[in-house]
């Protein structure tokens, strides 16, 4: 895969130059290990038993991205269109019929979404809501949303992998 589109953080920054940079280079490898696959290879669920697929990564991160941003962040509660109380595992288990168009769209609308708001916060500012009874600091989102894209980004890699055989950071 030529043609990488990230661009790396940089190795001498303020913190919130840090975070919202490696923020956004753990975002765009996930729609990197996507890029120029099919939709039946996007939906492919590449090691069973899990039903883990490169779309079900880009709806669940974009159901993590609502959850952290709208919801404890902003404290707004409008739900989610990936997933619900009624069915928790949606993100994952309803690839087969999801719109990847739509999919790619809402990811990233709450990405889009989550750099407004994110920018027009300071750090320390603590969120509106709360996530398990719990107040969240807007610094521990952010350190969280990079390790939450980083883990899956690995799972990512070996999905890509599998599929088709492209390796890479």
């Amino acid at each position: 895969m030529n043609d990488d589109p990230r661009v790396d953080p940089p190795l001498i920054a303020d913190e919130r130059t840090m975070l919202s940079t490696w923020l956004d280079w753990h975002r765009r490898t996930l729609e990197f290990k996507c890029r120029g696959l099919s939709d039946a290879r996007l939906r492919e669920r590449s090691v069973p038993p899990s039903p883990m697929s490169l779309l079900g990564l880009v709806r669940h991160m974009a159901w993590v991205e609502h959850v952290w941003f709208r919801w404890v962040l902003e404290g707004d509660d409008v739900p989610s269109r990936i997933k619900s109380l009624e069915n928790r595992e949606a993100d994952f288990q309803d690839v087969d019929t999801a719109s990847i168009e739509e999919a790619f769209a809402l990811w990233h609308a709450e990405i889009d979404h989550s750099r407004e708001l994110s920018a027009s916060l300071p750090l320390d500012a603590i969120g509106a809501g709360r996530r398990h009874g719990e107040e969240y600091s807007h610094r521990w989102i952010l350190i969280h949303m990079i390790e939450e894209y980083a883990r899956h980004n690995g799972h990512a890699d070996l999905l890509r992998e599998r599929i088709d055989g492209v390796t890479g950071e």
